[in-house]
């Protein structure tokens, strides 16, 4: 038990921010830990937001991460668990509250496809293909959703 007191603003402000915690078997790897929690994560403490809501705050803080750490030849896609429905090039996300995540995108062959999933049955897994040959840039959505929690 600590001794030390704290403000009301001080205890508001640790409930708000979220904590993360990452051990890697290389010590150089890039740990999402490590990175500066957005400002409109911050905003809202934890027990306020809906599963929904916190889910969608968290899985963009590690697409983020995961995109930072690929080459310009490739781009952020996930695969889906259970079956085999293959894996979606990620081009958007959002979330309905209270429980429902959803996931824009396309698959391999172009096709447009969106996943919609319960918070109790998520799993990601994030995965690296190689960009459109078409475009110059790879697509860097988990930046832009970053950038978007920023700005609430």
């Amino acid at each position: 038990m600590s001794d030390e007191v704290k403000t009301t603003a001080e205890a508001a402000e640790a409930e708000a921010l979220p904590r993360r915690h990452e051990v890697h078997s290389d010590p150089n790897a890039r740990n999402a830990a490590d990175q500066p929690v957005p400002k409109g994560v911050q905003k809202t403490p934890a027990a306020k937001k809906s599963p929904a809501q916190w889910a969608y705050e968290r899985i963009i803080m590690y697409l983020k991460n995961f995109e930072e750490s690929l080459d310009n030849e490739h781009e952020a896609a996930m695969g889906f668990a259970g079956g085999d429905v293959g894996v979606m090039r990620i081009e958007g996300m959002g979330y309905f509250d209270p429980d429902i995540i959803t996931f824009y995108g396309s698959d391999p062959t172009g096709a447009k496809t969106q996943l919609v999933q319960h918070v109790s049955q998520l799993n990601v897994m994030l995965r690296a293909l190689p960009k459109s040959v078409e475009q110059a840039e790879p697509n860097r959505i988990g930046f832009r959703l970053a950038q978007d929690l920023e700005e609430t």
